[in-house]
């Protein structure tokens, strides 16, 4: 009898532990984003820095990231515990700002001086007088900001995937 027994508990402990692999692989695969969005920065990938400073730079972006996503992911659980019916405004504002900015660069490209500005930024990183720390903190600022805005809707679509579960899912 207590052989039987054990190996009863031994089997209930196997079923609990592949029912949590399973769940721990379709959470997993709807959340990758929210870690995963910031592969696209790589070397070859920050426009206007030297070769040199790019390593500095990318790290100084991936800091800012992290302290993005501090914010980001504390605040996705308190919306999610506390307001979840602000999940699908949140979901409908982000698209409409993705929209919006996919279309800017959409005109922004079309328009005949974007050529002409782009010779211009060349031409001024080229130039001895130019302050390039500057520019590199504005560069690492706009990366940072950038990468903010595409978390919170990553992490937003990811509640959005969950918004009906419980909250401890």
């Amino acid at each position: 009898m207590a052989g039987s027994s054990l190996l009863a508990l031994l089997d209930n402990i196997a079923t609990v532990l592949d029912d949590i692999a399973l769940i721990s692989k379709i959470a997993a695969k709807k959340t990758a984003g929210v870690l995963g969005d910031d592969l696209a920065l790589n070397a070859q990938q920050v426009p206007g820095v030297r070769a040199k400073r790019e390593l500095p730079v990318v790290w100084a972006v991936a800091k800012g990231s992290f302290k993005n996503k501090l914010i980001l992911v504390p605040a996705a659980l308190l919306i999610s515990a506390f307001i979840p019916c602000l999940i699908t405004p949140l979901l409908m504002l982000g698209g409409l700002y993705l929209c919006y900015e996919g279309s800017e660069k959409i005109l922004h490209s079309l328009q005949p001086s974007a050529r002409a500005q782009k010779k211009a930024v060349i031409n001024a990183l080229h130039n001895p007088n130019m302050d390039l720390v500057a520019y590199e903190k504005n560069k690492i600022k706009g990366a940072i900001r950038t990468d903010f805005i595409l978390s919170a809707e990553i992490v937003v679509i990811a509640l959005g995937t969950v918004k009906d579960s419980v909250f401890i899912t």
